[in-house]
């Protein structure tokens, strides 16, 4: 009878999301759903929402709710993170900053400045985590939705005694149905491989009944001008191999885009649009917690979270292929062996069990270990509390680097480290 936490259950809208899943599910009327968040009004909106649907759907679903983050995990069998350390406040910060540098940003949570001190907010959070999980569910699944993806799993299996994390992303499943629209075929018909690390993956096998459909999707961006006018279609064309992440989103990954006003204008890539995003989950969850206050609830719809289906297939047997981030361990060969790697994995009553990929092409490893210097970087800067490691994090990120001098990057990490004040680990503050 599984016992599931939500971390961060604050974030009504993807706490409805999971629910919605989770309760269509043949174990729910057994299930113990817990809800933590340390924002206590949040909590109780979200609280107020699971047994709202609990009884729209009839179901025998147990639902508890807990600021105390260790009695929320005590005897847990999955802990689903998606926790946002700082909140809205902290985000702007990451975009205010480095906006002042001259450093501009279009998501900001993965890579560059704002991804950098993201991490820096959040792994000590997470290897506090890891501790409690060791201790009070040493059998748990810890799986992961909170950026930086490549940095988060790895700091919990790197700093603490527990190794059972798993990270989920939507942007490979998002890129292999974006791919098969887009050469006019079900996604359920081709052959796909991915792998890389998550957000910048990419496609390395795209056939159909062993025709390679990469000549195929050639001749569509050919034929469209405005597909080519994205960051997406400039890395393939590149890297001959196309990348999982949105052009958006992948325009701060690289050196090429973000600090050149033309390149901007060409792939029209909207800088800041993140903090756009967040104003309007706020104003998602004010119309969640009226609609619940005025006993109208909230939609239920089913959306396959990829949480809600690891925890399917382990707990029915149902078998499923979906896409993963963890520790290597020589399953991408020509990337090292510590680092969090996003692979297809295979899950069932067994769990998680990860495809070995091998090498990827020489180019894309190449780019993939300038990805992960900047989190290696970030990762030990977090855990050996070394300020050092900060500037040398932001001097090899490939945006910020393109954009300011050595000099310049000194001074936009120092005020970073001002503005988020005590977020921050103590070694580095």
């Amino acid at each position: 009878m599984p016992r599931i936490v939500f971390m961060g259950a604050g974030s009504v809208e993807f706490t409805k999301n999971l629910l919605s899943d989770l309760l269509s599910m043949e174990f729910a009327d057994s299930a113990t759903i817990v809800l933590h968040d340390i924002d206590a009004e949040r909590l109780e909106t979200a609280t107020a929402m699971a047994r709202w649907m609990v009884d729209k759907l009839g179901r025998g679903t147990r639902i508890e709710s807990r600021t105390d983050r260790r009695a929320a995990v005590e005897g847990s069998d999955y802990v689903i993170n998606e926790i946002a350390v700082g909140g809205f406040n902290a985000t702007k910060t990451d975009f205010d900053v480095p906006a002042r540098f001259g450093v501009r940003q279009t998501i900001a949570d993965t890579l560059g400045i704002g991804g950098i001190f993201r991490a820096l907010r959040t792994i000590p959070v997470m290897v506090a985590l890891g501790h409690d999980l060791a201790e009070l569910a040493p059998s748990s699944m810890l799986i992961n939705y909170t950026n930086p993806m490549s940095m988060i799993p790895r700091a919990v299996y790197e700093g603490s005694p527990f190794k059972r994390v798993v990270g989920v992303c939507h942007s490979v499943r998002d890129t292999q149905a974006r791919l098969a629209g887009l050469v006019g075929l079900p996604v359920e018909e081709v052959a796909f491989q991915t792998a890389g690390v998550n957000h910048q993956a990419f496609v390395l096998r795209f056939e159909h009944r062993g025709e390679n459909l990469y000549r195929r999707l050639d001749e569509v961006i050919e034929a469209d001008p405005e597909l080519r006018r994205t960051v997406r279609v400039a890395v393939y064309q590149a890297f001959g191999h196309f990348p999982t992440e949105s052009s958006e989103h992948g325009s701060e990954y690289l050196p090429w885009f973000l600090h050149r006003d033309d390149q901007i204008a060409e792939h029209r890539i909207p800088v800041g649009v993140y903090l756009e995003w967040s104003q309007e989950n706020l104003d998602t969850y004010d119309e969640a917690k009226r609609a619940l206050a005025a006993g109208e609830g909230v939609e239920i719809e089913p959306t396959s979270e990829l949480a809600s289906e690891i925890i399917h297939s382990i707990e029915t047997g149902t078998p499923r292929v979906l896409h993963a981030n963890l520790r290597n361990g020589g399953l991408i060969t020509n990337l090292p062996a510590d680092a969090c790697v996003e692979v297809p994995c295979l899950v069932d009553r067994a769990g998680v069990q990860p495809t070995r990929i091998g090498d990827m092409p020489a180019q894309l490893a190449a780019l993939n270990r300038n990805f992960l210097n900047v989190g290696e970087l970030t990762l030990r800067a977090a855990l050996e509390g070394r300020r050092d490691h900060v500037y040398h994090a932001a001097m090899l990120d490939p945006n910020t680097a393109a954009t300011l001098s050595l000099t310049e990057i000194r001074q936009l990490v120092d005020a970073m480290i001002e503005a988020h004040g005590d977020l921050l680990p103590a070694g580095i503050r």
